[in-house]
This record gives C-alpha cells, structure tokens and sequence, in this order.
C-alpha cells in the first residue's frame, strides 16, 4: 500500500498512457483497413504516401508495448516499487508521440500537431518522475 501512495503520481501518468496507447493500438487492430485509407488520404501529397502501411503498423507496435508496459509499470510500483517499466513505457510513449508529430508536420496538419504536444506534455512529465 505504501509503494502505491508514494507512488501515485507516476501510477496515474502511467494509466494515462496505457489508456492512451492501448486504446489507439486496439483502435487500429480492428478498424484496420478504415485507418490505412483514412491516412493514404491524409498523407497523398507527401512523400510518406506510399509507405502509409508500414508507417501504422510500426506506430500500431511501438503504442501497443508503451501501453503494454505501462500497465506492466503500475503494477511492478504497486508491487515492489520499481520504475523499470513504467520508464520504458515513457520512452516508448515519447518516441510514438514525436513520430506522430513528425507525420502530421510532413502533413501540414498543424491543427493535429498541436493535439500531440498535449499528449507529449504528461509523457515527459512521467518521463521525468520514473527516471
């Protein structure tokens, strides 16, 4: 019970990024075809068209282990206080985050730019506090 009360800032960070990122993986693996011609759209001017597939699955990998591990993080906290995963999730959460980031300058959909730094903001804060 300690681990958890010392430790609940980061264990809500990290609920927020397994929520985040196990949502939009699973969002992804059943809607599958849906997001592919969602982002071709999205992406037909620049020179990320062609590899629009390979660009979701990378991202659908990356978000599905941040969330993984953050579930993994708020429960090695709860039980022995170690922060090993929960940074990992962090790390993994930001590197996801500055690609989507990238996409959606290459896009210039700056609107949608905008949308992650409110995402990136907690990632690095958690980044932070499991360090």
């Amino acid at each position: 019970m300690d681990n958890l009360i010392n430790n609940i800032t980061q264990i809500l960070l990290l609920a927020f990024l397994a929520i985040t990122f196990l949502q939009s993986g699973l969002d992804k693996a059943l809607d599958w075809k849906a997001t592919i011609t969602w982002l071709k759209g999205h992406f037909s001017k620049t020179f990320m068209a062609k590899i629009v597939p390979l660009n979701v699955g990378i991202i659908f990998v990356l978000e599905t282990i941040a969330g993984v591990f953050a579930v993994i993080g708020i429960c090695t906290i709860v039980i022995d206080g170690n922060t090993v995963f929960g940074y990992y999730s962090a790390i993994l959460s930001a590197i996801v985050l500055l690609l989507l980031l990238f996409g959606q300058r290459v896009a210039k959909d700056y609107e949608g730019a905008k949308t992650i730094v409110v995402y990136f903001i907690p990632t690095i804060i958690a980044l932070y506090l499991l360090k």
